[in-house]
Parts: structure tokens; sequence; C-alpha cells
């Protein structure tokens, strides 16, 4: 077979001339039809620091794949910014740009019957989006991340996104003053990437390298340094290497893959969404991955970077320490990561990591070392129990997390839950209960960090518990609660608490339980009627029609 084995549909044959014709007019040549058509989804945009850089990333590939022999063919696929619109209904729209971004690298690609797949992103769905994608259509593909955002600096400290977040808490504690306030706002994001700390597109990047459908290295490196150009570069080259040998995404995306995407996820302190991404992508590739996988890793793999949102570097720092492939490095050599996973190199996990030292190096502590972690087991729970049937995912940053028991202060929304925060009528002790917010009843999954990050600033962070069926910015710490299955809008149990109710977060025995006798919890679900539905059109209301439970990932496929 030659290496235009899918494009060869539309360039060969005298029935074809009229679809020649119109490539011509693209720029291809006589001896260009023979070559492997290659789509480079370009997810460049300049409505967010993430995305700011990717255009010329997306030029440096398409002539490092045009001199390697291939026919690079570029579309623009969508980004939004979770940044910009937290905390607005914009937010809604967020997990579903997931969805538009894979059903629109998918379509582009099949229509075109393209050869092979690099895909660019940077903001958070950017990158499950693509992976999904990649899933479905199983043909050569890479992925290139558009680069982390160095750190800001302000006042001797490192300031991310989620500073900005926090200092609005702050401000409205009294802690700091309104020029303290502008002075973090001015120097939180310096430039162009994604946000630094291990958030969620960061995560997301981090767990694409350790799956082996991007580069070593590749999920660390600031969006404005040379290298990430040259990673660019030479993503182009391994892509048409891939072409060559038929090296597909289903040979990589296996359940070793996930199993090792997991461990990683463990040990660098990552996002709860990638949760929900791990199981969407799972599901893209025919690989069975469900919600308790995760706690059976945890069990087993510590937490090894002390990075922010709870920790206290970002990910420049871990690529100075030795970024994901010295994490992977440490689990493999203890038994925690499968070596004899494939990668789109063409190598094993295993034989990429070769040179790679068993541990970090001395002179940092970005990295720990396997014999003194951060936290000797995982930081994502599942919890479970009458609150969370179907489960739901806690972050844990305690090594002895005790139960958290308290009053339930009830909100329909995130906007009737930031009016209590913002009135100083939260108070310690109490179990924040945010629904309706579900990927049904948003609908979209909102994520909660206007609210997580204001409790944070005002000096609850430690004694407030927040429970939702939304979800969490990469960005959240303090005991929080999300992804709760049944969600409030399909009637779960989280639609039948009310204000006062006794709620307990148990991490440690990973449950979540409404302190309410269950002959109560039935004469409420006698009683309960949906809520009408948000009078939603267009892309919002097919979304609320198709997507599935958080525990499932909430795809809609």
């Amino acid at each position: 077979m030659t290496d235009n084995r899918r494009s060869r549909v539309t360039t060969e044959g005298v029935e074809r001339s009229p679809n020649r014709a119109l490539l011509r007019a693209t720029g291809f040549m006589d001896d260009d039809f023979g070559k492997p058509i290659v789509g480079v989804a370009n997810a460049h945009s300049s409505i967010t620091p993430c995305n700011m850089g990717i255009g010329k990333l997306a030029s440096r590939a398409e002539t490092a794949l045009r001199k390697a022999g291939a026919m690079p063919q570029t579309f623009g696929t969508i980004t939004v910014s979770d940044g910009i619109s937290m905390g607005t209904e914009g937010m809604r729209y967020s997990l579903v740009s997931r969805e538009v971004i894979a059903d629109s690298i998918e379509t582009v690609v099949n229509a075109q019957s393209m050869d092979g797949l690099l895909a660019f992103g940077g903001c958070d769905k950017n990158m499950p989006g693509a992976l999904i994608a990649m899933g479905r259509l199983d043909i050569p593909a890479i992925f290139v991340y558009g680069g982390t955002i160095r750190p800001g600096h302000h006042d001797g400290r490192d300031l991310t996104v989620v500073s900005a977040f926090e200092a609005v808490g702050e401000y409205l504690a009294n802690r700091i003053d309104r020029e303290e306030l502008l002075a973090i706002e001015r120097h939180a994001c310096p430039g162009a990437g994604s946000c630094g700390g291990m958030f969620t597109a960061n995560t997301m990047a981090a767990l694409i390298e350790t799956m082996g459908m991007s580069l070593p290295f590749s999920s660390t490196m600031a969006a404005e340094d040379a290298e990430k150009s040259e990673n660019a570069e030479e993503s182009a080259k391994v892509l048409v290497n891939a072409i060559q040998k038929q090296i597909l995404p289903r040979q990589i995306l296996t359940r070793h893959a996930f199993e090792n995407a997991i461990a990683v996820t463990m040990a660098i302190g990552g996002t709860t969404n990638a949760v929900l991404h791990l199981l969407a992508i799972a599901r893209s590739v025919g690989v069975p991955l469900s919600i308790d996988d995760f706690s059976e890793i945890r069990d087993r793999v510590p937490v090894l970077c002390d990075l922010k949102p709870w920790g206290r570097y970002v990910a420049t720092d871990l690529h100075r320490a030795g970024g994901i492939p010295q994490v992977m490095k440490i689990l493999l050599s203890n038994g925690l990561l499968h070596g004899d996973a494939l990668s789109v190199t063409g190598r094993t996990i295993g034989e990429g990591l070769e040179h790679i030292p068993e541990d970090p190096p001395g002179d940092q502590d970005v990295i720990r070392p396997f014999r003194a972690p951060v936290l000797k087991r995982g930081h994502i729970a599942i919890l479970r129990g009458n609150l969370a049937p179907e489960g739901s995912v806690a972050k844990v940053t305690a090594s002895r997390p005790v139960a958290f028991t308290g009053p339930a202060r009830v909100f329909d929304s995130e906007e009737d839950c930031m009016k209590a925060i913002l009135a100083r009528d939260i108070r310690p002790g109490d179990v924040v209960v945010i629904r309706y917010e579900g990927p049904v009843g948003g609908p979209g999954m909102r994520e909660m960090l206007s609210p997580t990050a204001a409790l944070v600033g005002e000096g609850l962070g430690e004694s407030v518990a927040l429970v939702t069926d939304g979800r969490f910015s990469g960005g959240t710490r303090g005991m929080v609660v999300g992804h709760v299955a049944p969600e409030a809008a399909v009637g779960g149990p989280i639609a039948l608490v009310v204000d006062g109710d006794r709620v307990t977060v148990d991490p440690g025995r990973s449950s979540l339980r409404l302190d309410v006798p269950r002959e109560e919890l039935l004469r409420r679900k006698a009683a309960w009627r949906p809520r009408p539905s948000r009078p939603v059109r267009g892309v919002l209301a097919k979304y609320a029609r198709l997507v599935s439970s958080a525990s499932e990932g909430a795809v809609t496929e």
C-alpha cells in the first residue's frame, strides 16, 4: 500500500480530474498527488493566551511536512477560553466545546479522506477534543501542545490566573486592598501559553505525552520558548514516519496506556477533569475504563510533584526538573507504569525512558523521590454513597484526610452561591451544595472555580466543603467534591437536599453521605418534580439531549 492509501480516492483516476483541479488551486503540483495528505488541525485563536501562539507552530509544522514528503492541508478548529468565560453563562459552552472540537476534526479529516492528522491545541478542551477525534478516526496522528505560560511575578511570588481568582476573595474579605488586587490582575498572565499550574490544560497535555500521542518533554515546554517551535517541526517528521509504518492511535491508546495516564495524573497532582476526559477518550477507542479504575490506581500511586494549585511550583519548574519523562521513569522503576505500551514514535514507553535517571535531580524539590512523596496516596478520590450512588470525584490534598460533616447550604445555581459568598453569608463548617449544574442540568457542567477561589480568598478554603453535580477547574483547591451522579436534573439524590441537612464528605472511606433517614429521602423523592428546562437552543439543547452521566465521561455518542 502507498502512503496515500486514504486520499488516493480523491486524487487518482480520470474521474477525479475535477477533484485534482480544486486541489491545484490550493497549491498542489503534478508530483504532489501521490503524496500522503496530512490534516493540520490548527486551534490558533486570539481570544485566549492559551492559543495565541499556535499559528506560528502550525506554519513550522507545515514546512516540515512538505520537506518530509507529505502535503499539509491546514484547517481551523475552535477553542473557548475557560478562564475568560468562568463564572458566566459562557462557561456552559466549555465542556460542550470538547465535543464540537472532536466532531469538527473528525468531519474535516473524513470528508477530505486525509492520510494523517497533526493537531495543535492550547486551552483545556482542545486536548481531549483532539484525542477523541484521533480515536474515532484511527489514522496516524500526533498532538502538539501550544505550551504553558510562564509564571507571572509580583511581590516576590509566582502568580497564575488562579492568583487573580483568589485575590477577588481576599479583596472582599479586606485581606488586600484595591491596589493590590489590580497589581495581581496586571501581573498574573505575562504572555502566551496555557494556565501555568498543573491545571486542566497542562494535566491533559501531560497525559497525552504519557500515553505516547505526543513527543517526550513536550507537555511542559513554555509556549514562547524556541524549543516549542522545534517540537512542532519534530512532531511533523514523526507523524510522516507513523504514516509510512501505519502506527495507529488504537495501537497506542490501549488499556495499558490509560492506566499509565491515571498513574501520572496521581503522581503530578493533576486536575479532576482528567477523570471526565480519560473516560471520554477511552470510549472513542473502545477501551473499557470506569471511575473505579481511578480508585484502584490511587491506592498504589503517590503524589510526587509539588505543583500549583495546592503546591508551590508551576509547569515550567517541572520542565526544568526533568518533566513528565522523569515522573514516568520513577513510576516505571517502582512497577507502577507499563513500559510495554507503544508510542507514536514506534518505540515503547520503556524504550523512550531508557536514558532517564531513576531518581529525580537532587538540586530541586519540584519532583520528589519515590521514598519521600508529597502524599503517600493519590489525590483524586472517587466517593460513593447515598448522595452519589453513581460516584463523585473529590480532590484530596491532606496526607491524612478527615471526614467533614456540616449543615448543607443549598443553591440551585452557581450565581446564587456566589451572591451568598460575596455577601459573606457562608460560615465555617458549612457544606455548600451547588446543583442543577450537571451535564444535562446546566446544561454544560460548568466549572466552579469562581466560588471555590472566592472561598479560599476569604480564608474559608479549609473550613468549608463544596459539593456539586458540576465540575471544577484544574485550578481549584480546598475540600471540594464534583461530578456528583446522578445529577439533580435527572432526579439524583443531590436534588433532594434541603438547607440544614447534615452532609458528610469522607475521603478516607471514599464516602459521600446525606445524613437523612431513608424513609425521608423516599418521601422527598416521591414529591420531587423535574425543574423546567433552561430556555436553551442550538448546541446547548442538542448537548442536553445527548449527553451521558459524568460518571461515564459526559460523552455525546
